[in-house]
């Protein structure tokens, strides 16, 4: 939902949202949208830092995509290209027959 500031500003300054309707010239569930849009915005924002284990920014339970290559893993595969480049290339006999 799209916040109207000059309804957050009515809200920070201490108005209910029949005060805020009347003033604006506004449905009175307007307010109460807005309400609602902020404190589901700042739930949202307390969830992702009571997450966090870390003030880093390292969340408990952040699972990326596709985990890093560990070094032994890394090493492995490095030394699987080695092993398929030292190879002589096989030579395709049909082609040759030709």
């Amino acid at each position: 939902m799209r916040v109207r500031a000059d309804i957050v500003a009515l809200i920070n300054a201490g108005l209910d949202d029949d005060q805020i309707a009347e003033e604006l010239h506004c449905h009175r569930t307007t307010p109460y949208r807005v309400r609602r849009a902020l404190a589901e915005a700042s739930l949202n924002v307390a969830a992702r830092v009571l997450a966090e284990e870390l003030p880093t920014g390292q969340v408990r339970d952040y699972r990326p995509a596709r985990m890093p290559t560990s070094p032994a893993q890394a090493a492995a595969n490095r030394a699987r290209l080695l092993a398929a480049l030292s190879e002589p290339p096989a030579h395709d006999t049909e082609s040759e027959a030709a």
